[in-house]
């Protein structure tokens, strides 16, 4: 019988295992979800609320345990994870409110008028939802993360399955959810949790399964990707997977070359680089010594890289190496240093030139390492733009005003490619609120259209449904005269609040 091993990343060590879910108990849970699917389904997001208010509380009656075990699998800190926990629990509460306010299932009324019919248009959940959370987020994109918390809201069962970098948390926090959900009332099946490798597949192929979440590498994603459309019936997978990101100093900024290099230096080694919107390329005015500003501020900064597995600390080495074949000059090295699995934080520079279709100096390289190129003139700099994969974020530095005559153009064109732009704040962090969008172009995720934080995260399990010249007693319950959810409804193209 095969276990999925746990590993302590400070020391390299082994911290224990969790057995794997054998294939009849992966369709045990699926089957319990699709059981759980219809009654959640008519549940109103008032009595939902509930549900998720009972997963944020044990989460912070269990903070210190969580924290303890979170910290042993991850080596990301006390502090940090602390405070990621506080913040599982908020997006949970976030979430709630989102679904209670209702727009989020767009009920549009039109009344029969002359020879056009009567149409009722109400969004309805998709049914189960697999998950498969981070690495890098234990707790705000882990198993009870965005992925699960906005999908609950929606009104969607999840079965998620536990990641193998901290299967041991991930374990953890199942047991808590399905407590919670129990004492707070919610239907058996409401969530379910698989392990090992070969139960993501099987999950994945499920034909219950109604769409798929992810937060991770291309590589998984892509995967998930394609084992979702080789399906009998295929269903969408929502996978954020994260590419460069870009930032851009316009010319006036190098009046602040220094202050912008250390804060650079800041994003793309914050968490051991290990952030999907980690800055990984600074476009900067030529001749005027950038990245050797950069690597004055990493030498200064010294940080020391500690990363989630092996298998990501090896992967950043190989990167580095490849970004040298493809043309970049390593400009400074600080050695990640200390037992376990560490990388090098890396500063390279390349020539433009060297930027072009197919380039490994178009990817990604995860972890605590970024590459400088310079440019001419602004219109090199958007020409360089329009070749760069897309991506989660992108960023403008200025000189500080809201005069530089730059600033407007490089915004447009990084809008073009990326699905959310930040002015001179570094893109490191990404706030729950109602007007997030954390996704972006192929290949930052599979659907570009969709976020997988903020209040329209729940659009992503939610699908139209027009019904037409149903009488009002047949209708959902949501959709009937009587309001009875209080959803605020557009009836003949006005809008009315619930």
């Amino acid at each position: 019988m095969t276990a999925t091993v746990s590993f302590r990343p400070a020391t390299g060590e082994r911290a224990g295992s969790v057995r794997d879910s054998l294939p009849p108990e992966v369709s045990t849970a699926v089957d319990r979800a699709a059981a759980a699917a219809p009654v959640i389904s008519a549940t109103s997001p008032r009595e939902r609320q509930v549900w998720l208010e009972a997963i944020a509380q044990t989460l912070l009656d269990h903070r210190d345990e969580l924290v303890r075990l979170a910290d042993c699998e991850t080596a990301l800190g006390r502090p940090r994870l602390t405070g990621e926990v506080e913040r599982a629990a908020a997006q949970l509460r976030f979430y709630a409110e989102v679904a209670v306010e209702g727009s989020f299932l767009d009920l549009t009324v039109d009344h029969a008028s002359g020879t056009a019919p009567g149409l009722v248009r109400l969004k309805q959940p998709l049914g189960p939802v697999a998950v498969f959370g981070a690495s890098n987020f234990p707790f705000a994109f882990g198993v009870l993360g965005n992925d699960t918390a906005s999908a609950l809201a929606a009104g969607c069962p999840v079965v998620a399955k536990a990641h193998p970098a901290h299967v041991l948390l991930c374990a953890r926090l199942g047991d808590l959810a399905v407590e919670a959900l129990a004492a707070a009332g919610a239907p058996a099946g409401t969530f379910g949790q698989v392990v090992g490798f070969d139960a993501g597949v099987q999950l994945v192929r499920e034909p219950a399964v109604r769409a798929v979440g992810f937060t991770g590498s291309q590589a998984g994603g892509m995967a998930l990707w394609r084992l979702a459309n080789e399906r009998e019936v295929v269903i969408p997978v929502y996978a954020e997977m994260g590419t460069v990101n870009p930032v851009v100093m316009t010319p006036g900024s190098l009046v602040r070359t220094s202050d912008i290099a250390s804060g650079f230096v800041g994003s793309f080694t914050l968490g051991s680089g290990q952030f999907c919107t980690k800055p990984g390329l600074l476009l900067a005015p030529a001749g005027h010594g950038v990245a050797t500003a950069v690597a004055e501020a990493l030498a200064a900064t010294s940080p020391a890289a500690t990363m989630l597995t092996r298998g990501i600390a090896d992967a950043a080495g190989a990167g580095v190496s490849a970004l040298v074949e493809a043309g970049a000059e390593v400009v400074a090295r600080v050695e990640g240093g200390g037992e376990g699995w560490s990388a090098d934080s890396v500063v390279l520079a390349a020539p433009s030139a060297a930027l072009h279709a197919g380039s490994r100096l178009l990817e990604e390289c995860f972890g605590p390492v970024a590459v400088v190129v310079e440019y001419a003139t602004v219109a090199e700099a958007v020409s360089v733009l329009g070749l760069l994969q897309g991506s989660l974020t992108a960023t403008v530095v200025t000189d500080g005003t809201e005069d530089d005559p730059d600033a407007a153009p490089l915004v447009t064109a990084l809008a073009r490619n990326a699905g959310r732009v930040t002015v001179n704040d570094w893109p490191t962090g990404v706030a729950w609120t109602w007007a997030q969008q954390h996704g972006g172009p192929w290949p930052a995720t599979s659907a570009p259209a969709s976020t997988s934080v903020g209040a329209a995260a729940l659009d992503r399990f939610v699908r139209p449904v027009s019904y037409q010249s149903v009488p009002d007693p047949w209708l959902p319950a949501p959709a009937r005269t009587s309001d009875p959810w209080q959803l605020p409804r557009r009836v003949d193209g006005r809008l009315e609040l619930g």
